[in-house]
């Protein structure tokens, strides 16, 4: 796969030094030998583990990953107009943990499946060539994809740019905006982003550098304008300049004008982000101490609260949600390694770098309806006591959408009753979730992977994995019981309350 990777782009490098190409990997295997080689060919040694890794014992890997970031550095001789993509379909790892850096370095795409024949492989490589509607103008009949594009980020001198996380590359441009605070990668305010599309999202850090000490001019506005230019699938050159200005507030005695403007919502797509970057020269234990600690920081300096006293702890609308998006966080597969290969890993935390805000919300905290007899289709909370014997549930997590029949209503359906026309009613409660399930699958990439589980049932752990582990806390009340060692939401608000309020 090393050697293949290399000859394909020296091959675009030769022949089309300055045009927009694609790499396609296909692989359902291992590099075994050669340059990139993750693993020895005999079948006596195991695939490396996150065990391993963490206890430098996979002897391989820091070769591969020195050999994929040096065919990173082939991308930046032809101004990354070429990307890289990987297919992985195994049900075993392929080397998608030492090939990221060569895909985050080109903007390419990570599509992981179980087998070829699957529509999570077939459907996504269909949707990677889709073209704007014929009415779009300008672009109309046109490929939804661009190459070589670089970010260059300029702000006014109150504040500067302390990095990027994303699927891009530092082009090491410093300038007077430049912080020596670096978040992601920092030390430049210009960025190779390789491929776009029309959902690559990028998130972009910021320092503030005017001192607290002195306030800020009365009305002072700030300024940023992000520079993008691509080469469209046309072969043209596009420029896009987008400038923002806003107010400053300076006032350190009112937190109130930060209050009603805080953006719950991206802050936690930021925070998990930062997170996963972290996590490449971090412990994720380390990790998760710094989620805590920010969260902790943030309750004690905006909520309203009497020190000492965790009863009098109230959060405004504005932050409500945020614990509970960290909540989440924690339990997520970006920072729980269990029961998930290195792989896996770097594949999710890939998709989470490169997704808008919106999908990785529900990365982060999946989405759940319910459907049932006595009422519409209407959002649940995502916890154990949304599990009824007679109900359906539809979770998006975004890499999986699951249909969760109840008990009940998974008996009946073995039963046929949906088959008879006196439950015509029962035959258009089987059919409601699978619509809206087609909506989700529809417009997502890469596409996720369809599951039609009933309770019970061992594909169940699909959605009970992602509960809230409350059962325990209300009685049960005829809610399902999870085993589990971690905390529900309540316990976890519990001891947010009682550390924010310390004096």
């Amino acid at each position: 796969t090393g050697c293949a990777l290399s000859v394909a782009l020296s091959l675009l490098e030769t022949t089309v030094p300055r045009a927009g190409g694609r790499v396609m990997v296909f692989t359902g295997g291992p590099c075994t030998s050669g340059p990139g080689a993750i693993v020895q060919r005999s079948k006596t040694e195991d695939m490396r583990s996150h065990a391993d890794l963490s206890k430098n014992n996979a002897p391989l890997h820091k070769d591969a990953c020195e050999y994929y970031t040096k065919l990173s550095e082939a991308a930046a001789r032809v101004n990354y107009t070429h990307l890289v993509d990987i297919f992985a379909c195994s049900l075993d790892q392929v080397g998608m943990l030492e090939m990221r850096v060569l895909i985050e370095a080109t903007g390419g795409l990570m599509v992981l499946a179980d087998s070829f024949g699957q529509s999570v492989f077939k459907e996504s490589l269909r949707r990677v060539f889709r073209r704007y509607p014929d009415d779009v103008p300008g672009d109309g009949g046109m490929m939804s994809m661009a190459f070589g594009g670089v970010l260059e980020v300029l702000t006014s001198k109150e504040f500067k740019v302390s990095g990027a996380i994303g699927p891009l590359t530092s082009l090491g441009k410093r300038g007077p905006n430049v912080s020596d605070v670096e978040v992601g990668k920092g030390g430049t305010n210009a960025w190779a982003i390789g491929g776009l599309d029309p959902t690559t999202t990028l998130a972009i850090y910021f320092d503030v550098s005017h001192p607290g000490t002195t306030a800020l001019p009365q009305n002072k506005r700030r300024h940023i304008q992000f520079l993008t230019r691509y080469q469209h699938s046309n072969g043209r050159i596009r420029l896009r300049s987008t400038t923002i200005c806003g107010p400053w507030h300076s006032d350190v005695n009112d937190h109130n004008p930060i209050k009603y403007s805080y953006d719950q919502e991206a802050a936690a797509v930021l925070t998990a982000r930062l997170a996963v970057h972290r996590t490449e020269t971090e412990d994720v234990s380390d990790v998760l101490r710094w989620v805590d600690r920010s969260l902790i920081r943030l309750a004690a300096k905006f909520a309203d609260y009497q020190p000492d006293d965790p009863q009098s702890f109230r959060l405004a609308a504005e932050f409500s949600l945020y614990p509970q998006f960290m909540f989440h966080l924690r339990r997520s597969q970006f920072l729980q390694l269990f029961n998930s290969s290195p792989d896996e890993a770097a594949y999710y935390r890939y998709i989470l770098i490169r997704e808008n805000c919106v999908n990785s919300l529900v990365m982060l905290q999946p989405s759940l309806l319910s459907y049932g007899f006595n009422e519409p289709p209407q959002p649940a909370l995502l916890d154990a006591q949304s599990v009824r014997p007679d109900t359906i549930l539809l979770l998006d997590t975004f890499f999986n959408v699951v249909v969760f029949h109840g008990e009940t209503i998974a008996a009946w359906r073995e039963q046929k009753y949906q088959e008879q026309e006196e439950h015509e009613s029962f035959r258009q409660l089987l059919e409601a979730p699978q619509v809206d399930a087609q909506l989700i699958m529809d417009d997502r990439f890469p596409v996720p992977r369809y599951i039609n589980c009933d309770q019970h049932k061992s594909e169940s752990r699909f959605l009970m994995a992602k509960l809230n582990p409350s059962g325990g806390d209300q009685g049960g009340s005829g809610a399902a019981q999870l085993f589990t060692d971690d905390v529900s939401l309540r316990v976890f608000m519990e001891h947010l309350m009682k550390l924010a309020v310390q004096s």
